[in-house]
């Protein structure tokens, strides 16, 4: 039941990551803890992640804005080495872990809800501590594969659409996750109920993308964008709050 439960939990969270191109691991990752650990859900996700923006990037790569990628990867993966030797200092204290990332979701959950709902416009382009801000994503992204929100703030200032946005933001994820994936591979996180876990991950992850694809193309993004900062509150308190 708990692995079931797994796999609906992708299968939701990956449908905003298909309308958005963010927001399906710090969906997915908060709710999956609780139910399968942190070293089946990070490992998992993390890939995850990768074979999502594969799916986004493939539709075409000629709108991936390539100066931005290289400018947040830089930093990022700078921040994600930084991220994965704070994760180890910290083993053992689980809990504290869990509640910095329920802090961390509940605080970008509620800026979202809030510009989301007074409508606030964005500054058009964020140049000001921006090499930190990316840095501190990483960090965050080395340790929970949740530094998304963070790099939101910074690429939506700084391309010309939405599909822009998207395919860049998907780039960045597959460059990043995949120096995660080694560095979980090297900390014996896949075992062979893991790697069973992931096959079976993948289909539900693509299900999810397929149906966020469809609605992307129909649907107001506005109010999807409502419900995962929504989400993303709720699942924060959860990890704040669990015992």
């Amino acid at each position: 039941m708990s692995e079931f439960l797994f796999y609906m939990i992708i299968f939701l969270a990956n449908i905003i990551q298909g309308i958005t191109g963010f927001a399906g691991t710090i969906l997915a990752m908060p709710f999956s803890v609780p139910i399968v650990g942190y070293e089946v859900a990070k490992p998992v996700l993390n890939v995850l992640g990768i074979l999502a923006g594969i799916y986004v990037v493939a539709g075409n790569y000629r709108q991936i804005n390539f100066a931005q990628l290289k400018k947040i990867c830089i930093y990022m993966g700078i921040g994600i080495l930084a991220g994965i030797g704070v994760k180890h200092l910290a083993a053992g204290h689980e809990n504290l872990l869990y509640g910095m990332l329920g802090i961390f979701v509940l605080l970008i959950g509620g800026k979202g809800l809030l510009e989301c709902v007074t409508r606030r416009k964005k500054k058009k382009e964020y140049t000001r501590g921006a090499g930190a801000l990316l840095l501190f994503a990483g960090i965050v992204h080395g340790m929970f594969v949740c530094g998304g929100p963070l790099v939101v703030g910074y690429l939506s200032g700084c391309t010309k659409d939405r599909e822009e946005f998207r395919r860049t933001i998907s780039a960045v994820w597959i460059i990043l996750n995949s120096m995660i994936l080694v560095s979980d591979l090297l900390a014996g996180y896949y075992t062979a109920d893991t790697i069973r876990i992931q096959a079976v991950a993948v289909l539900f992850l693509f299900g999810g993308m397929f149906v966020g694809s469809v609605l992307y193309k129909r649907m107001s993004q506005q109010v999807f964008m409502v419900l995962t900062y929504l989400l993303l509150c709720i699942s924060g308190l959860s990890l704040i709050v669990r015992k």
